[in-house]
């Protein structure tokens, strides 16, 4: 088998792929061109495209927008993109993390939702309060809106359907082959022959689409180790104070967390972070304030480092990424 076919297999083996989907009512309504004194007939689609209204204050749903958005962006820091964000891939070593801030996550979501529901009421009322002397001042039929306005509102029995927080695990896998449900023994030839070949071109797209993911999983980290080290030494030389014991903690979390990322086993870009952990690392923030000389070490280090880590980044990644399929390969023999 060659080495894109088994990567895969691989893959399958090393993490799993995730997506994760936080759903909430959102307080909006499409609006409707009479809503504005606008004859409906006369507005062009392709022209004038009127937007939402907003039902309820931006506020009112702030701490639950502000939930999705950790949400996904912990999911974006943490993951790797897989078929252009089809889904997220997740290495093993990071799949406990993970979960447990999901599950910290999605708590936090519950109980919000819960004090949103607790005050819709009055939120509802408010809303209507403010649409009432908004529409006095803009249309000359304000009676109308209101009441469209007013049914946008879903009732308060009703809002359950409007939130979810799930979290959805996959195996990476291709098709083989697609069933087929009765149909006429005429029909079913055609559909089992167009089914067979839907299902080996979407197998060899994905297959064929593994290697650059793989590439791109290293690259990301790469490029990752090198933002950070920039974003250090900006703080260390805007700082009145030099260097902050934060700063020098966010690579020792971030060294942590390339290692639980890490299941390509890129040896070049983890001994260059080894190193840094032991030259850099090992003094305090304090050390690195008192001496001016241990201060421009750490700058210089942390330049080399940032330099490096730019190089490998654009570097070309065909030989690690079969060195991961063959590795993989192996380990799985032995074990069988």
């Amino acid at each position: 088998m060659s080495t894109t076919n088994h990567l895969l297999d691989i893959l399958t083996r090393e993490g799993v792929l995730i997506n994760v989907s936080v759903c909430y009512w959102r307080g909006t309504k499409k609006l409707k061109a009479e809503e504005l004194g606008l004859n409906p007939d006369e507005v062009s689609d392709r022209l004038i495209s009127l937007g939402h209204k907003r039902l309820l204050p931006k506020d009112a749903t702030a701490a639950l927008t502000l939930i999705e958005g950790r949400t996904h962006a912990f999911i974006d820091s943490n993951t790797f993109p897989f078929l252009n964000g089809l889904a997220h891939f997740v290495p093993n070593a990071k799949l406990e993390q993970v979960g447990k801030r999901l599950k910290s996550l999605e708590q936090e979501f519950w109980k919000t939702k819960a004090r949103f529901v607790q005050q819709y009421a009055a939120l509802r009322q408010s809303a209507m309060n403010e649409w009432r002397a908004m529409a006095l001042k803009l249309v000359s039929e304000p009676e109308a809106v209101l009441a469209a306005i007013e049914a946008s509102f879903p009732e308060p029995n009703g809002l359950e359907r409007h939130f979810s927080f799930e979290v959805k695990l996959f195996q990476i896998t291709v098709p083989e082959r697609l069933g087929v449900d009765l149909v006429s023994l005429a029909d079913q030839q055609h559909i089992i022959a167009a089914r067979e070949q839907a299902a080996h071109e979407a197998a060899e797209k994905i297959r064929s689409q593994t290697w650059d993911f793989v590439a791109d999983c290293v690259a990301s980290l790469r490029e990752q180790t090198a933002t950070l080290c920039q974003e250090m030494l900006q703080s260390i030389q805007s700082s009145e104070t030099g260097v902050h014991q934060k700063t020098l903690n966010r690579l020792i979390r971030f060294i942590d967390q390339f290692k639980q990322s890490n299941f390509v086993n890129d040896v070049d870009m983890e001994q260059q972070l080894d190193r840094v952990r032991q030259e850099l690392l090992s003094k305090s923030a304090e050390d690195y304030r008192d001496s001016a000389v241990a201060r421009q070490r750490l700058s210089d280090g942390l330049s080399q480092l940032a330099q490096a880590a730019r190089e490998l980044a654009q570097a070309d990644t065909k030989e690690l990424v079969e060195r991961f399929g063959e590795m993989g390969r192996r380990k799985f023999h032995l074990a069988a």
